[in-house]
């Protein structure tokens, strides 16, 4: 069992029931969640110490924040109490061809708005093997973008291994602050997960041009990419996932990875999805509880892929599923037969 912290803002998610639009609800289905507390509840669910460092109002709201990650097994020793709110964001899920959307209110949050004087990282890392953040976090505040470069530098002292989901969020910040604070983030990261948009857009590079086609040119620049990458940044490993909309409804879901040696593409789902928030998280998750393991990158990629795609089934942001449901799905059960 390893220990892995996990440093970010929980939020109250307020969704329309089915598939309502807004205007339509009358109610809101109550749920929590957020990019680095969804990693912690899958991990924990997958057998890991996990602990989810953040911040949260000192009221019954900001209390059911932690009651639902507890709930899970994550550890929230280190959740600090204090601020004005909660973060809250409104979705309205999608069906067909109509796209899902958000509405973030989330500004002057606890955790927008948390000091140095909050967290104690040499307490946090003590122990630790892994530290994992996205995007997500630096991007709410210029203030947390200052407490996430802190934890970054208190890991990298401690020898933990780091790992950086880039996870933009195109309302929370513009490509060119993220390019600004995640190139500067950067210099601390072992295990990068991006896209080949994130690598042009917020870090600058270049994707090379080819005359292959279809899945082939795919893997072509996506290895270009990350080789590139890699060479800047000095990362030991580098994954994305690979999303085909064909609606809101249906996607097909794969992703690929390179460690400097080699490349590999997993296998491919074909998904009919239930909500895919958290979908990303719970790929995170299951690509570094493969590498912590000792698992080579292949079985880890399959097992991050596979472990993501059941989420999709799942409503809410976190992943539910366990270590057996997803090793039975990368073993071909895909059927969804009844369990008696």
């Amino acid at each position: 069992m390893a220990k892995i912290v996990t440093m970010g803002e929980i939020m109250l998610r307020l969704s329309t029931p089915g598939y309502q639009r807004f205007i339509q609800a009358d109610s809101f289905d109550v749920n929590y969640g957020g990019g680095e507390a969804n990693v912690a509840v899958s991990l924990a669910n997958f057998g890991h110490s996990t602990y989810f460092v953040s911040k949260v109002p000192e009221n019954p709201i900001g209390e059911c924040a932690v009651t639902a990650l507890r709930k899970y097994n994550v550890n929230c020793d280190f959740i600090a109490r204090g601020g004005e709110r909660l973060g809250i964001y409104y979705l309205e899920p999608g069906a067909s061809m109509r796209a899902s959307n958000v509405v973030y209110d989330r500004a002057h949050s606890s955790m927008a708005e948390a000091k140095e004087e909050d967290f104690d990282f040499d307490a946090v890392f003590e122990g630790a093997d892994w530290f994992h953040l996205s995007g997500i976090t630096p991007a709410i505040s210029d203030g947390a973008a200052y407490l996430t470069e802190l934890a970054l530098k208190a890991a990298k002292d401690k020898g933990v291994t780091i790992s950086m989901d880039f996870n933009y969020r195109k309302k929370l910040w513009s490509y060119e602050k993220a390019n600004k604070v995640m190139t500067n983030l950067m210099q601390y990261v072992d295990v990068c997960i991006g896209s080949k948009e994130d690598a042009k857009y917020i870090l600058g590079l270049t994707p090379v041009t080819t005359e292959k086609t279809g899945i082939e040119a795919e893997d072509y620049i996506y290895r270009d990419i990350f080789q590139q990458m890699m060479d800047r940044f000095g990362l030991k490993c580098i994954a994305s996932t690979l999303r085909e909309s064909y609606s809101a409804s249906d996607n097909g879901w794969s992703a690929c990875i390179y460690d400097g040696k080699e490349f590999y593409h997993s296998r491919k789902y074909e998904m009919r999805i239930v909500d895919r928030v958290g979908g990303g998280d719970s790929f995170a998750a299951g690509l570094i509880c493969g590498l912590i393991e000792g698992k080579d990158i292949r079985e880890s990629l399959e097992f991050a892929v596979a472990a993501s795609a059941l989420k999709h089934t799942i409503p809410g942001d976190v992943n539910l599923v366990t270590r057996r449901e997803v090793e039975n799905l990368m073993g071909g059960d895909a059927s969804g037969k009844v369990q008696r």
